[in-house]
């Protein structure tokens, strides 16, 4: 107890002292969190969004660094790598860089680049050693999207260049691939961009873009056509070869121009639809909008006539065959080829059409009922290639063929036919053939061996004909032949011009020419004094 108390005496006494509200301490942590803050909330500011891409396969791409550009500028990265529920897609999720949003619509397109070879250049070398990269084409025209489906081919990126695009229907793709040149007498003016079926699978949509200034060629008649490969034609000029290009020729391309003697009309717009011909020759046909369709029964081969083939008249096509079958007619108790063939009379000229409508005004099949009743019209088959076999169908007048009159078959109108030059040859070389069945060869024969026979003994008989007159007659001809010379020198002897003979009758000329003189005188006289008979020749004052 005295040892408490005394430590209780020396201790000193405790001073109480008020507490301070705010430590320091407690602003640095204050501080730290005020800073986080203020990064976090510049991170969320900042941050891009999170898209997701389908791809079929993840080749080249790895998560954390694959890293997707446009324009070879980075605007994000590929974070995972997942596949599909159904595992037969990869689904990619990547990271957007702040500011790439306007970009990212329904319109954009994605796709892995890597090292290619297509329209005739080569694209994407760069990632031979920098590792594949998914390359987008921003479109701001779309709607805004997160989710995306890559393509396994590169479009060709258009956005922010000058021109215009364009849509072309085709029947059938061919060799055309994205990146084929589109050509503009034979200079690459663009290039297609993509291509698809259309909306009802019946055709195919094949976009294109043409660069600026050369959009402003494409008007509303404007024709485009493939020029993919070669075009030979064979034609009354020779042989004629068209080709835009060695890589048109290899990987195919597009050419347009207007048409001959067309009006160019109004400028194109953007997306405007046109038709792909197949080739520059059928730029040049005329579409017209008048069709009447004809059924031509044939009771013979049709083979080498296909779907297309023409049907002309005069040489002017009219018209192609659009289907044929084989049917067998019980009626008949035969076979039948209905081939339908559809008309274009619009071909005539308008102002022919014009005034057949106003003559045959009363009846629209009045026309053709008048040209097969009155004027003999018939159909037949001809050969339209005689190297590949082809055929067509012939549209003629036959004055002297039988009666036939317009029937319907299946609600279209029946056209009468008409052998075809081919089956009427085979039918003339039938005939012949049965005539020559009927000449008697065997016959003829025996008595052309009769004729030789006797022939031979004939040529025996001259001969020895000829013989005797090369041993008897002719030695007799020249002894004849050499008296006959030796007269004639003879006389030429004779009567030459030193002979005696020629001497005698030269002088007698000339005293023939002296009496005859004499007797012109005496009558001279006579007729002047015909008293000097009596009284004699009076003489002259100059005598």
């Amino acid at each position: 107890m005295s040892d408490g108390s005394q430590l209780e005496r020396h201790a000193a006494t405790a001073v109480m002292q008020k507490k301070r509200r705010v430590s320091l301490v407690w602003i640095v942590p204050l501080v730290a969190l005020a800073l986080g803050g203020w990064l976090a909330l510049k991170a969320i500011r900042e941050k891009g969004p999170t898209i997701t891409i389908t791809f079929a396969t993840a080749d080249g791409l790895e998560a954390g660094k694959t890293k997707i550009k446009f324009k070879d500028v980075e605007i994000g990265e590929v974070e995972t790598i997942n596949l599909s529920e159904d595992a037969s897609k990869v689904v990619v999720t990547a990271k957007m860089i702040k500011g790439s949003e306007p970009y990212l619509t329904d319109q954009s397109k994605f796709w892995v680049v890597r090292p290619r070879i297509s329209g005739g250049s080569v694209s994407g070398l760069g990632t031979v050693l920098s590792g594949a990269y998914i390359g987008i084409d921003g479109n701001r025209a779309g709607s805004p999207a997160r989710d995306f489906m890559g393509s396994e081919v590169p479009p060709v990126v258009t956005v922010g260049q000058p021109g215009r695009h364009f849509v072309l229907k085709a029947d059938e793709l061919g060799s055309l691939d994205i990146g084929a040149p589109v050509y503009y007498r034979q200079i690459q003016v663009g290039q297609v961009v993509g291509y698809g079926f259309d909306p009802d699978g019946k055709s195919i949509d094949i976009k294109i873009f043409i660069e600026a200034p050369h959009h402003t060629q494409i008007t509303e008649n404007t024709r485009f056509w493939n020029a993919s490969g070669v075009d030979i034609s064979l034609n009354a000029q020779g042989l004629k070869v068209e080709t835009q290009s060695m890589v048109s020729l290899l990987s195919g391309g597009i050419a347009f121009d207007l048409p001959k003697d067309s009006p160019p009309g109004k400028a194109a717009t953007e997306n405007a639809t046109y038709y792909l011909y197949p080739d520059h020759a059928a730029i040049q046909e005329k579409k017209y909008s008048i069709r009447d369709y004809y059924v031509l029964l044939f009771d013979e081969s049709v083979r080498g006539l296909s779907v297309g083939a023409p049907v002309e008249l005069y040489g002017i096509k009219l018209g192609e065959v659009v289907d044929l079958k084989l049917e067998f007619d019980t009626v008949r108790k035969k076979f039948l080829v209905p081939v339908t063939v559809v008309m274009e009379p619009e071909r005539l000229g308008i102002a022919q059409v014009s005034k057949a409508k106003e003559v045959f005004a009363g009846d629209p099949e009045a026309m053709a009922k008048m040209l097969v009743e009155q004027q003999g019209l018939r159909a037949q088959l001809q050969s339209a290639n005689l190297l590949t076999g082809q055929m067509m169908i012939n549209l003629v007048f036959v004055p002297d063929a039988p009666k036939a009159t317009i029937t319907t078959r299946d609600g279209l109108r029946v056209i009468p036919t008409v052998p075809g030059s081919f089956e009427r040859m085979q039918e003339g070389l039938g005939r012949i053939v049965a005539n020559l069945e009927k000449v008697k060869f065997d016959q003829i024969g025996g008595e052309l061996a009769q004729t030789l026979k006797e022939a031979k003994n004939t040529l025996a008989e001259l001969s020895v004909l000829t013989r005797k007159v090369n041993t008897e007659t002719t030695p007799k001809l020249q002894a004849t032949l050499v008296e006959l010379q030796k007269t004639l020198v003879e006389v030429q002897q004779g009567v030459g011009k030193d002979s005696p003979l020629n001497y005698t009758a030269t002088k007698t000329l000339e005293e023939l020419s002296l009496t005859l003189r004499s007797l012109r005188e005496l009558a001279h006289t006579l007729d002047n004094q015909p008293q000097s008979i009596i009284f004699g020749k009076e003489k002259q004052a100059n005598e």
